[in-house]
């Protein structure tokens, strides 16, 4: 039996939803955001593939409802879940396999359904709580109407020594350039927020360390030589600026702290000592991205929080363990997420960034980033602002919970309701203004399903069950052939390190949700493994043990194993395909889409790319497709590199070529010797 996707794609159509979707997946798929992950793919892509493996030519329309009822649907790197979402929306039964903790409890909280109303009703409770136990410590005076007001957030900079001498370091003196062009900055010497003037009344002697900018060459009429002092981290970030609004005229407000504000941080840095933290469990195991953190003294996990954040924490704990398991799984992850937006790796975004005035968080680039103005955040603050809880439970939560009840997807042009092989001739190749805000429900199809405890309970006539396996996804627990079809998104290599990263929301979850799931898993089992710097070995040997087990549970006549892939790497390319030699798979076709917000990429200068490479997969003795080798693979363009690059793949695995020259052939064909 041929399965469409063998022969079509509709990749007009997938490029142009996915341009969309790529600049704000969340808004596109917000029930799968529950929880921060890294490289997520766009779900339409994957919805797309997984229409194209219906065998009704009636269901297998973009919009239209269903297709896969009674199918077994595999992720066996799971992530973010993109698959399970698409898949169960289908009426597939989907099973879930990642070694990492966190996807795992993601996809259980999103995938179970929950009725809104009682979550809303606990979430309402534990805020209630966490706010009288939490705001005290973010008040201030408003400079205008003197009347008590809670701050939105507080932004530091970093002391340091610059020749021998005590200063404080910001991004920018300037921090906010308003509609009306007045300019909101800092004194360097008395640190006083000024409006729309440079000059400031401070006294010629001031008590105060010297504000210098990040990239500041030159002090004091010398050469510029930094040191970091030898305190804990969170002790060097020094308060400037309060940012709070004004409860009468409801403006934002910058001012400089005062006695209170600095007697209120100080209350809160004696309560720190007392909190029951032991530093022993948030130690930092240190991998190629967490090892940035301890030559800046940062000796473990507790030092990236300042006082108030942790008090935050603490009380968060405290509260979550009376709520019933499914409704503190989704308060526990949603205060986890949180962190991403509440630690003092937070940046502010200046005066030249987009939105000025809101957060950088913490993973805004897939690594640890150390900004000289760092933006303390209060969790509990009132209004729905950026990075709070109530901003994130409407946006991870609430929204996510709507849209599982009734899922939409954005219409491109006048193609909904068409068939598939129709829809790549009507769709234009520029997007129309009124199509842009256009989304249709789809009637018929929900985000959730019944979770199951075998794959014996998945049967063809019911649907959307779901099978969560955490571990290894070298040894699944799966009959032989119980699979219909695999679809997944491999990690990409080294480019990022999905382990190390995620420790900073494992030791916190450790205590948010302790038996939740195996927080305390071997990190050197991840297929990126944070503590090798010989990351290819490593690599090629998990993606053999994987691929190998994803053939032995595929359904032998008629079974698919489909990947989305892309790097620039040559190593990456081969490791792939020696696992998928071993293995005993083929190539049967290969797609490119759109994966990344479309900006203007170099590959060869940036190492990055726009685009995915969809790759079909089938039993070797069931591919009968005749690859010829590329004769050149373009490097300069995206798309161009991926459909070179999946070409390749499929002619290296059609010659069975030795394992020893795999690499060599990728390296050449990639002028990479």
């Amino acid at each position: 039996m041929t399965i469409p996707l063998d022969t079509e794609f509709a990749t007009e159509f997938a490029n142009q939803i996915a341009q969309l979707e790529a600049y704000n997946k969340h808004h596109y798929r917000p029930n799968s955001y529950l929880h921060k992950w890294w490289a997520r793919r766009c779900g339409s892509t994957f919805r797309l593939i997984l229409k194209h493996l219906v065998a009704d030519e009636a269901q297998r329309d973009y919009y239209a409802p269903g297709g896969l009822a009674g199918k077994i649907i595999l992720d066996p790197m799971m992530g973010g879940g993109t698959t399970l979402h698409e898949a169960i929306r289908l009426g597939a039964h989907v099973i879930g396999a990642d070694l990492e903790p966190i996807p795992v409890l993601q996809a259980r909280a999103t995938l179970t359904k929950v009725d809104l109303a009682k979550l809303e009703e606990a979430y309402k409770q534990f805020y209630t709580a966490l706010r009288k136990a939490v705001s005290p410590y973010f008040q201030t005076i408003c400079p205008e109407s003197g009347l008590e007001t809670a701050v939105n957030y507080t932004l530091y900079g970093v002391q340091r020594m610059c020749n021998g001498r005590p200063v404080i370091m910001v991004d920018l003196l300037v921090l906010r350039v308003e509609n009306d062009a007045t300019t909101i900055q800092l004194c360097p010497r008395c640190h006083a927020v000024l409006q729309d003037t440079a000059d400031c009344a401070c006294p010629e002697e001031s008590n105060k360390f010297p504000l210098l900018e990040k990239g500041s060459k030159t002090f004091a009429g010398e050469p510029a030589e930094f040191d970091d002092l030898e305190i804990p981290y969170y002790q060097r970030y020094v308060p400037l600026v309060l940012v709070t609004r004004c409860p009468r005229q409801k403006k934002l407000l910058f001012k400089a702290p005062e006695e209170r504000d600095r007697a209120l941080l100080d209350e809160a840095n004696e309560l720190r000592q007392t909190l029951p933290f032991d530093p022993a469990d948030f130690a930092i195991d240190p991998g190629r991205k967490s090892r940035q953190l301890t030559p800046r003294g940062i000796e473990n996990y507790l030092d990236l929080f300042s006082s108030r954040q942790l008090i935050y924490l603490h009380h968060a704990i405290q509260l979550l363990p009376q709520f019933e398991p499914e409704i503190r799984l989704n308060l526990g992850l949603l205060v986890s997420t949180s962190l991403e937006f509440n630690s003092m790796l937070c940046g502010y975004k200046g005066k030249n960034k987009r939105r000025a005035g809101a957060i950088r968080h913490t993973f805004s680039h897939h690594a640890y980033s150390f900004p000289y103005t760092a933006l303390e955040n209060n969790p509990v603050y009132p209004r729905k602002a950026s990075g709070t809880l109530q901003k994130l439970f409407q946006s991870r939560v609430r929204n996510g919970r709507r849209w599982a009840r009734q899922p939409r997807e954005r219409v491109i042009g006048n193609v909904a309701g068409r068939p598939l092989r129709d829809r790549l001739s009507v769709v234009s190749k520029q997007l129309s203004v009124n199509s842009k805000k256009k989304f249709v429900e789809i009637v018929g199809e929900r985000d959730w399903g019944v979770e199951v405890e075998s794959v014996a309970k998945m049967t063809p006539e019911s649907s959307r069950r779901f099978l969560l396996l955490q571990g290894s996804s070298t040894r699944l627990d799966l009959p032989d052939g119980s699979v219909d079809f695999i679809v997944t998104d491999p990690p990409y290599f080294d480019s990022v390190q999905y382990s190390d990263l995620a420790a900073f929301f494992r030791v916190w979850l450790r205590h948010l949700l302790p038996e939740a799931a195996d927080l305390e898993y071997d990190t050197r089992q991840s297929a990126v493994d944070p503590h090798r710097l010989d990351s290819e070995s490593r690599y090629a040997e998990l993606m053999t043990g994987i691929f190998a087990e994803c053939r032995r549970v595929l359904k032998e006549e008629n079974g698919r194993f489909i990947f989305t892939f892309h790097h620039w790497n040559p190593k990456g390319w081969a490791a792939l395909a020696v696992a998928l030699q071993k293995a005993g798979f083929a190539l049967v076709n290969r797609y490119v889409v759109h994966s990344e917000n479309p900006i203007s990429v170099h590959i060869s200068g940036m190492k990055a790319l726009l685009h995915d490479a969809i790759l079909v997969f089938a039993p070797a003795e069931r591919v009968d497709v005749d690859w010829q080798r590329p004769s050149h693979i373009n490097q300069t363009d995206s798309e161009q590199f991926c459909y070179d690059c999946g070409s390749f793949l499929g002619w290296v695995l059609q010659e069975g070529v030795a394992e020893t020259a795999v690499l060599p052939l990728w390296q050449e064909a990639l002028n990479d010797a």
